[in-house]
């Protein structure tokens, strides 16, 4: 048995609890059964980005000619060059992370699955492990459907997708989440023919005013309220077919983008105190600690958030509460951004419209109404600001248009530190700057505002 101060499961977000306890003296075990960076540096947010933003340059150009700007040969995008960097840059990046490890003395990586025999034992690759301090962060991974005629098809998923073998003269995406949608529009401006399809709506958990302005310029062909029924591969040639639609779609690319499931189900949870609901998620309390003392879990694998920035965020918060204080404090999550990079982007904080139960003003203003869209000549895009009457904080706020993911930023500050209406406003906004925007839509909802005093 090898004695560990700690045991981190998964080198993904899970680096969080690495290094910074070796630092303080701590034996550090971290287990990672694929590559060190976990789903966002090898299969997510990062190779996706870099992806996606030749394909951004790639569609500025398609639509240049209203300034007026025309390019006298198209556009070539080498996708499998473009990839291939890809693959080579994040590569170097995950292989970095073992390497600094073995330069550690206080951390020992085991590159193999970790597996709960007991509460706080652990076996990988036949030998056992164990620490007081035990923490998972194993993520999650494609929910692929089952029954429909997938199995043994070479249909992608995101992982595919960002290492195409080839490039795909017709795309088919199955799914009308963010992933979905990021990589069809990205194909799509490299020229692949994309058709989306998706169960029910694109993005249900978006505001439904930012959704509808979507549809009114979307990056690839939208297909709604159409469930896959079966699948059936061929030559290379897929053909799906929809329940209740008399219609056969048929690619040379079939991506399935259709959700995601926890990495529990080989970790030997049944061996151990540690509950998982009827999904797989792990069940923690306000501490990020399971049912079993001395356990705990986050990131996706907990069912809370999705997103890097909010691992990152509870990994943090468990450094702090293990080894840096002499007291134990309940994670109080802030405002939670999000992020839909499809061009154009989509930011969100806050609640939804259609979910605010308490009197609230409203404020919108396009990017066309400011200086710097008009410079741009923006045809789609606004901020949607939503304030409370009675306290005159800002409640939710919900962008679509060019760098919405960094105009949403300013209101992730104010939300957190709980500014009200005014003290947006105290800002001088440079001129002429995208964010002008936002303060335009600030003004309309203080305009509202005194017009009802």
């Amino acid at each position: 048995m090898k004695e560990f101060d700690i045991i981190v499961i998964g080198a993904g977000a899970g680096t969080k609890l690495v290094t910074p306890p070796s630092l303080l003296g701590k034996k550090v075990a971290v287990f990672e059964k694929e590559s060190p960076g976990g789903t966002c540096l090898n299969r997510g947010c990062i190779p996706s980005k870099m992806l996606i933003y030749p394909s951004e340059i790639v569609r500025l150009t398609k639509e240049s000619a209203k300034f007026p700007l025309v390019f006298k040969e198209p556009v070539l995008a080498d996708l499998l060059k473009i990839t291939s960097r890809i693959t080579e840059t994040v590569q170097k990046d995950s292989d970095s992370i073992p390497l600094a490890y073995h330069k550690n003395p206080n951390v020992e990586y085991v590159p193999y699955q970790a597996r709960f025999e007991s509460n706080r034992v652990v076996i990988a690759n036949g030998e056992r492990y164990t620490a007081p301090i035990v923490v998972i962060a194993v993520g999650t991974r494609p929910s692929i459907p089952k029954g429909i005629g997938l199995e043994g098809t070479p249909f992608w998923t995101s992982r595919e997708a960002l290492r195409p073998s080839f490039r795909p003269k017709k795309m088919t995406v199955v799914g009308g989440g963010y992933i979905g949608l990021e990589l069809g529009a990205a194909y799509s401006a490299f020229g692949t023919e994309v058709e989306l399809f998706t169960r029910h709506e694109i993005l249900r958990q978006m505001d439904s005013e930012v959704v509808a302005e979507l549809r009114k310029c979307p990056p690839l062909s939208l297909n709604e309220n159409h469930e896959l029924q079966s699948v059936q591969y061929s030559e290379g040639e897929f053909k799906i077919q929809w329940k209740g639609i008399k219609k056969e779609t048929a690619c040379d690319s079939l991506l399935v983008a259709t959700g995601i499931i926890p990495n529990t189900d080989d970790l030997g949870c049944e061996n151990t105190k540690i509950r998982v609901d009827d999904r797989g998620y792990i069940q923690v309390d306000e501490y990020l600690e399971t049912d079993e003392p001395g356990i705990f879990a986050f990131g996706d694998c907990i069912g809370n958030y999705f997103f890097r920035h909010s691992a990152n965020f509870e990994g943090e918060f468990l450094f702090e509460n293990l080894f840096k204080k002499n007291h134990k404090d309940k994670i109080q999550y802030p405002p939670m951004p999000s992020a839909v990079f499809t061009m154009p982007q989509i930011a969100s904080v806050g609640l939804r419209e259609e979910d605010i139960k308490v009197p609230y003003w409203k404020g919108v203003n396009r990017y066309s109404s400011s200086a710097m869209g008009m410079a741009r000549m923006s045809e789609v895009g606004f901020v949607k600001i939503l304030a409370s009457k009675d306290t005159q904080e800002i409640l939710g706020v919900h962008i679509i248009g060019e760098e919405a993911s960094n105009l949403i930023q300013l209101f992730v500050l104010g939300m957190t530190h709980k500014l009200k209406l005014d003290e947006y406003l105290k800002m001088i906004f440079i001129h002429p700057a995208l964010p002008e925007v936002s303060r335009n839509a600030l003004r309309k909802i203080r305009e509202i505002r005194d017009k009802n005093e």
